[in-house]
């Protein structure tokens, strides 16, 4: 079974702007996740317990600001009280309707207690509200896929990017047919995912994502040659620029001269660099971005 571009790679497609995370770093660097974080001593977690109890006290009393609410949520999560977080990241929301942060946080917060139906339902008002919210959808399209409505999802990419492709294609269908093309692997359609990246790359002649994304779904079918012409390709668009990520994900794989490589073709398996190997590595704790649609807890 051909091995998997390694999940460190796919966050450097997404990182590159591709789509916005699920669930990842939302307002002011506070997220959902985090609960693993500053727990791991009983001293720790007292001391997480005491800042707590003192922001309780300054929301009783109605002196806590808006930072020390969402410290507050923070702080909750870390300690697993996500009942109570739950409550005061609802009251947030609806204080601020504005700040969309808060209500995607809330959908990834009741999708992490099993409450997809609840999540759901805050994500169909961000998107009644905003229908193209890239990271509305994306959770969305998460949501769907767990309860075996990956179809579903894929019919309202394909309408959402068809309606922003007339009479011209938009900025909008990029993020767009990102979000399809990783679904449609999800769903073990590589080759329609390799078409939706394909017409992408057309469609967005200077943009390297679509060409990572297609290297990532070649690596992991097993065709390292091909994954390393895409790879090539992808840097041939963002001619000397300082972005190292591209390069980041080539050294992933074992290639240590993105810089000098060509999209190939008839040369000597020595003069095309090592064939890229994928790294696994462990999956790091929830950061900004993450790099795909995430299995259910």
């Amino acid at each position: 079974m051909p091995p998997r571009a390694s999940i460190n790679a796919r966050g450097l497609l997404l990182s590159l702007g591709a789509v916005a995370v699920v669930g990842g770093s939302l307002a002011g660097g506070w997220w959902l996740g985090q609960h693993s974080r500053g727990a791991n001593t009983s001293s720790s977690q007292a001391a997480v317990e005491r800042q707590a109890n003192q922001l309780r006290q300054r929301l009783a009393e109605g002196t806590a600001s808006e930072a020390e609410q969402q410290r507050l949520v923070q702080l909750l999560l870390v300690l697993n009280q996500q009942e109570e977080a739950t409550v005061l990241l609802e009251q947030l929301a609806d204080q601020q309707p504005k700040r969309w942060q808060l209500r995607l946080l809330l959908a990834e917060l009741h999708r992490n207690t099993n409450n997809r139906s609840a999540a759901e339902r805050e994500l169909r008002q961000l998107l009644n509200l905003s229908p193209d919210r890239i990271e509305a959808l994306q959770l969305m399209t998460l949501l769907q896929l767990e309860q075996g409505r990956g179809n579903e999802a894929q019919a309202q990419l394909k309408a959402q990017i068809e309606k922003a492709s007339k009479p011209a294609v938009q900025p909008q269908v990029l993020p767009l047919g990102l979000l399809l093309g990783d679904l449609q692997q999800r769903m073990g359609q590589n080759a329609a995912a390799g078409a939706t990246y394909t017409k992408l790359s057309t469609d967005f002649p200077r943009d390297p994502r679509p060409l990572l994304a297609l290297a990532l779904l070649r690596q992991e079918q097993g065709d390292p040659k091909a994954a390393q012409e895409a790879l090539a390709q992808a840097r041939i668009r963002q001619p000397g620029s300082k972005d190292s990520r591209l390069d980041r994900v080539a050294a992933s794989w074992g290639i240590s001269s993105l810089r000098q490589a060509k999209p190939a073709t008839g040369a000597p398996p020595d003069q095309r660099g090592p064939v890229p190997q994928v790294t696994k590595e462990p999956s790091p704790e929830m950061t900004a971005p993450e790099p795909e649609l995430r299995s259910a807890p």
